[in-house]
């Protein structure tokens, strides 16, 4: 990554290399990183991340997705997705890959 670059992950914390980063954060390698996932979830008291307290990190919780109306929707979508089931046509479905 160039150093004018910023890291986010929201996905999986282990796909991110917490001492890499460390590094590249505190040596100007990349600009920032914005995590919502650490390596260890709940995140342990010895995190160097969370120890390094870096101007140019920051980090939520794992639950940072949760918000009333992200809540809101899922409930919604289950709604939807259980009443077009039970007149036989589904919502939200995955096409099968082409086996031509």
């Amino acid at each position: 990554m160039k150093p004018t670059a910023f890291l986010v992950n929201a996905a999986r914390g282990g796909i991110v290399n917490e001492t890499a980063l460390l590094d590249a954060l505190k040596t100007g390698k990349i600009a920032g990183a914005a995590i919502d996932v650490l390596s260890v979830e709940p995140p342990t008291n010895s995190n160097i991340l969370i120890d390094a307290q870096l101007p140019n990190l920051i980090i939520t919780p794992h639950v940072a997705w949760a918000s009333k109306e992200a809540r809101q929707r899922i409930i919604d979508q289950t709604t939807e997705n259980i009443q077009a089931y039970k007149k036989h046509q589904p919502l939200r479905t995955i096409d099968p890959p082409n086996s031509d």
